[in-house]
């Protein structure tokens, strides 16, 4: 079964957590701190796959799990770092995050790797913590949490032609002529379900790829019938081809008007990329006197063909490969939503925010704070002083008492609540 957009999760693993232990043997009573550190959680990685070709594995295994990293030890043991998983992707997958498909990596070469979520470093034990006025420190640090992501994978396929046209047209008998490819043919009016793609050879022993998609219709770009199954995978072809059928029953300067106008309201520049025209079906009465009404209304290279005669089906394969060879290669900014990569800086996002829930309880959160709270270990005294200095250094008290904070409040921040005191 083909498939070529799925919605899936990944989690990476969560960082081990440092220990608190204190070296007691024979001969050193008094050893000194001795936790090890946690190690680091496993991180996702997606990487292209040329054997892969469709995203059918991910049908059923809809979310992705990297394991936690190990806890620290005492004698100063470190934790097991967890191992990294990588994810095989048929090559020409766009991996975008949601929920507002930002776009994240094109895995459009065989064997490119991509980071898709990070596992998380492991808490540093209470060894990493002495120092020459705290000889004995009774604090660690938790793991890191690993990061959660919902991802959107869409195979765009990797064609140097595409064929485009209403269906019915005589794409998938030109597929077949010209490739090794065996599309479903029939005599009667139907539509590729799935798109197709075939290897066409040139006598001098070049080749190029041709690929057959599912017939367009007038609205495509809405999403009606198979339009955007269609127009995602039309992105990635360097050439494309507007098979025009000549038989009469469509005009053949409508159709070409109607495909070239549902390219263009689908974006991505698809209106101006290099195109030929196959005109098809010649063998059909007065189809020569209809391609010259068409010659005369539309420019741009036109290819006459029959499959029945296999009339200058040489000539369409000629003239696809010579203009490949003037056709620009595509960048990433022609198959992603975002041609722009922002860089964020320190004060871009807030470490904290505040929100009052009633008359006396306000509720910290953001993504720093509370990741910095999931690494304090409170279960020490000196943890949850900790926690308490760090709150006060980065400017909560005074963030409360503007906000008309009083004695007695309540604070939340995550799962742990404590009461404000000015």
């Amino acid at each position: 079964m083909f498939i070529d957009q799925v919605k899936i999760e990944v989690r990476s693993g969560k960082g081990g957590d440092g220990m608190i232990a204190f070296l007691r043997e024979k001969y050193m009573p008094w050893g000194g701190p001795s936790g090890g550190n946690g190690g680091r959680g496993g991180s996702i990685y997606f990487r292209a796959n040329k054997n892969i070709n469709t995203l059918f594995n991910f049908r059923h295994s809809k979310t992705i799990i990297a394991q936690d990293g190990e806890n620290g030890g005492p004698k100063n043991k470190f934790g097991k770092y967890a191992s990294d998983v990588i994810v095989d992707v048929p090559v020409g997958t766009v991996v975008y995050l949601e929920p507002d498909h930002t776009f994240l990596c094109d895995l459009n070469k065989e064997g490119k790797t991509f980071l898709i979520a990070k596992g998380g470093r492991g808490g540093r034990g209470n060894a990493c913590f002495k120092s020459s006025t705290n000889r004995a420190p009774k604090i660690a640090e938790n793991g890191e949490p690993g990061e959660i992501k919902k991802l959107t994978l869409e195979l765009k396929l990797l064609a140097d032609v595409g064929l485009v046209g209403f269906p019915s047209v005589g794409k998938s008998t030109l597929l077949s002529l010209v490739s090794n490819a065996r599309p479903e043919i029939a005599d009667y009016p139907f539509t590729t379900l799935e798109p197709n793609l075939g290897v066409v050879y040139l006598h001098d022993g070049n080749y190029f790829l041709l690929a057959d998609l599912p017939g367009l219709i007038k609205g495509a770009h809405l999403g009606k019938g198979l339009g955007l199954t269609f127009l995602r995978h039309v992105q990635r072809c360097r050439l494309i081809c507007y098979v025009i059928s000549m038989d009469g029953l469509l005009d053949p300067i409508e159709q070409f008007n109607s495909l070239k106008e549902e390219l263009k309201q689908y974006g991505y520049n698809l209106d101006k990329r290099p195109y030929i025209i196959v005109a098809s079906k010649m063998d059909e009465d007065g189809a020569h006197d209809r391609l010259k009404q068409f010659k005369k209304s539309i420019s741009g290279d036109i290819y006459p063909i029959s499959a029945l005669t296999n009339e200058n089906v040489d000539n369409f394969i000629q003239g696809a490969y010579k203009h490949l060879l003037d056709a620009p290669n595509l960048t990433i900014d022609d198959i992603a939503k975002t041609s722009s990569i922002k860089v964020y800086k320190l004060d871009d996002e807030e470490s904290f925010k505040i929100d009052k829930i009633n008359a006396d309880t306000y509720k910290i959160y953001g993504e720093k704070i509370e990741k910095y709270y999931h690494m304090v270990n409170l279960t020490t005294d000196e943890g949850m002083l900790k926690l308490i200095s760090h709150l006060r250094h980065i400017g909560v008290d005074d963030k409360l008492e503007e906000m008309g904070a009083k004695n007695g409040d309540t604070v939340i921040l995550c799962d742990f609540q404590f009461e404000y005191i000015a």
